[in-house]
Parts: structure tokens; sequence; C-alpha cells
């Protein structure tokens, strides 16, 4: 399916590895040239290279901590007006309710919503002005489904979602879409990360502990960040001009819900 966003220009925050990149090269398939963002410059100029070379297109590279004034700044200053923002960001480590203070939550608040909210601000009105923008914000599927150990992010994220439901009815009348997608459990480091706490936990090696989850998912597996990116890649398309606000689920079937 041609997407129809050849020549566009695309901000794809926390881009080097994982979901980002995921979606980072999706858009770069369907010919959109990027500003990639990370906080490690090395990891970054090596995931720019190989999507320069493997599609093609051209690719601005900013090594800074979106979640910092001054990373957004330089990010901001080096993306310009950008047709396409993809906000994304690792989430805050999990734990137990009563061992969070105030300062944990301001953290987690500046990286997982007050970050893509000020980058929206910021990108949006030329966005409005030329009338066609798209911007997808990847949150988690803790968000429909929280997840006990996870409340710092279930907390931010839940705000951000917040956010855009009413902020992305204000703009669509001017042809810019904003959505939400949801990852549950996908084969990352963030994965690997969690499947490690488990093997800790319960004395098992890690092929158990991934195991174990997978039984978890009525697919049976973890998801990739390739169909992971095909799906925000669609949200950026001309095609997905009358989705509107919606919070979009990839997590193989594992909240089980009716709607």
């Amino acid at each position: 399916m041609d997407l129809g966003i050849t020549g566009k220009r695309a901000l794809v925050c926390a881009s080097s590895k994982g979901l980002g990149r995921g979606c980072a090269e999706a858009l770069a398939g369907a010919g959109v040239n990027l500003v990639l963002n990370g906080r490690g410059a090395d990891a970054l100029e090596a995931t720019a290279e190989e999507i320069r070379s493997t599609y093609g297109v051209e690719v601005t590279t900013v090594a800074a901590d979106v979640a910092l004034n001054d990373g957004r700044a330089a990010l901001l200053d080096a993306a310009g007006n950008v047709d396409i923002l993809v906000n994304n960001a690792g989430g805050p480590p999990p734990g137990l309710w009563s061992d969070w203070e105030r300062d944990d939550f301001i953290k987690a608040l500046d990286a997982n919503m007050l970050a893509p909210i000020a980058l929206m601000k910021a990108l949006m009105p030329a966005m409005i002005d030329q009338g066609w923008g798209r911007v997808v914000n990847i949150t988690s599927g803790s968000v429909k489904a929280p997840i006990p150990q996870l409340g710092l992010s279930n907390s931010a994220r839940a705000g951000l979602t917040g956010y855009v439901a009413g902020t992305s009815r204000q703009v669509a009348q001017y042809g810019v879409n904003v959505n939400n997608l949801l990852p549950g459990i996908h084969a990352t480091d963030r994965a690997i990360s969690l499947d490690t706490g488990v093997a800790k936990a319960q004395g098992i090696d890690m092929d158990a502990a991934k195991k174990q989850r997978e039984a978890t998912i009525p697919a049976r597996r973890y998801g990739t960040r390739q169909e992971f990116g095909a799906m925000c890649a669609f949200l950026c398309s001309q095609h997905a001009g009358f989705i509107v606000g919606q919070n979009i689920v990839l997590d193989g079937g594992a909240i089980n819900a009716t709607i």
C-alpha cells in the first residue's frame, strides 16, 4: 500500500533502538525523511547510517534527552517544522507503591507526559498552518489495564492519554491527527529487562522467564518492532485522516477486554 507520505519529514523520539527504531524504519520505508533522537550518540548514529543506506532518505540525528529543557530545545532547533511527530520515551522503573516519592513522580511525568506535550505544543502549530499533520504517542498497554508494579508509568502515561483525548479533537478540524499506540510486550531491551527481573526473582533462566510470559499472551509470542512500526506508519499515512484520539493496543491479545 502506498501510504502517500513520500517526502514528508518526521521527528521520531527515542529511535536508536526498540519500538522507536521500528517506527523510524517503517516511515523511512514509506519515503519519509527523518530526524532521529536518542540519548546515546553512538547507537543513534549507527541506526541513522543503516536507515540512510537501506532506504535512501535524509536522516538528521540529535543526541539529547527530551525530558530535559535543554535537550528538547536542541531537538526542536534541529528539527524545524515537521509533518509527523512520534513521541516515545523509555518507561520509569518498576517498584512498590510505598517506595515512590514526589521526585520519582516528577521524573516520570517529565519523561512520559510533559515532554511529549511540550513537543506537541511546539510542533503542531506549523502542522495546523499547513493543514496537515500526524502525531503518534507511544504509551503503554498499562493505560488500558494498569500493571501494579508500574505505578509511575501508569500515572504519567494516563495523564498524557487524557491530554490527547481533548487536544486531538481540537486540532482534527485542521487536518492534524493525534493518536496513541499502546504496546504490550515486544522483543526489545525493555522485555529483556523485565524477563531478567522475573528470572532473578523466581530463580529461573531467561528462556523460562520468557516462555512464562509468552504463555500469558494469546498470540504466544512477543511482538516485533517491525509490526509495531508498520502500524505507526499507517497512522501517519494519508489513509488515517479519520482516526482521531484513539488508543490502539498492540499486545497480541494480552489485555482481555471487549472494547
